[in-house]
């Protein structure tokens, strides 16, 4: 699940599965952490000790994934910038706070925040998608682009929803798998959904499996 440019760079690089790692690897880290890490007895977190230190290694993964895609790609994208503040936001309340509900609610914020930027700037006729991802398909007219933007951010209300339920509905493990099980194949499969619609407005055949590896992070 991060200035912006209307423009693509002339040599951009093919980001491929590293764009994936860099969008849901803190995500894994975050998993490990807090399914393996068996804080001790007299930690001063108490009960929710596995989900502080999780969280820890969270904003820590996070960061490193925004410093790794500078350096590897030269660039930071506007969506990565953003969820990373996010991370960084809600996982220091979670801290704080010592209240998991925080870092729960923080990808209902990104998806609300997302899919109401989206749909507004598509109100106005204007593809914000196109500056998020920064031009990233070739040969993608403007009603394309349009068309994109709108259709995500329909799909980001609904991952909002969707998320509130989850974490209504499971305990704090459940959910965090359902992150990794349910969030990101939904991601995958609903941008599988947009490649016919792309190619009709003139995607260059040749980005087709860039598209499913430029995806907007939902993470």
């Amino acid at each position: 699940m991060t200035e912006p440019t209307d423009t693509v760079p002339p040599n951009k690089p093919k980001s491929g599965w590293l764009n994936i790692l860099v969008d849901y690897g803190p995500l894994l880290v975050f998993l490990g952490v807090y399914k393996f890490y068996q804080p001790p007895e007299d930690s001063m977190f108490g009960e929710i000790a596995a989900v502080i230190y999780g969280t820890i290694a969270f904003m820590v993964a996070a960061v490193v994934a925004l410093v790794f895609s500078k350096l590897k790609f030269g660039h930071v994208s506007p969506m990565l910038m953003l969820s990373t503040a996010l991370i960084v936001g809600f996982g220091g309340l979670t801290i704080w706070l010592q209240d998991e509900r925080f870092i729960q609610f923080k990808p209902t914020a990104i998806y609300l925040l997302f899919g109401v930027l989206l749909l507004g700037g598509w109100l106005r006729g204007k593809s914000l998608l196109k500056i998020l991802l920064e031009a990233a398909f070739e040969g993608v007219d403007e009603q394309g682009w349009l068309k994109l933007s709108r259709n995500w951010g329909v799909f980001f209300l609904v991952l909002a929803g969707l998320n509130e339920v989850l974490v209504r509905t499971m305990d704090f493990e459940g959910w965090l798998w359902a992150k990794l099980w349910v969030f990101m194949p939904l991601s995958f499969l609903f941008t599988f959904t947009q490649i016919p619609m792309l190619l009709k407005h003139g995607l260059d055949v040749g980005q087709e499996d860039e598209v499913m590896k430029d995806e907007p992070p939902t993470a």
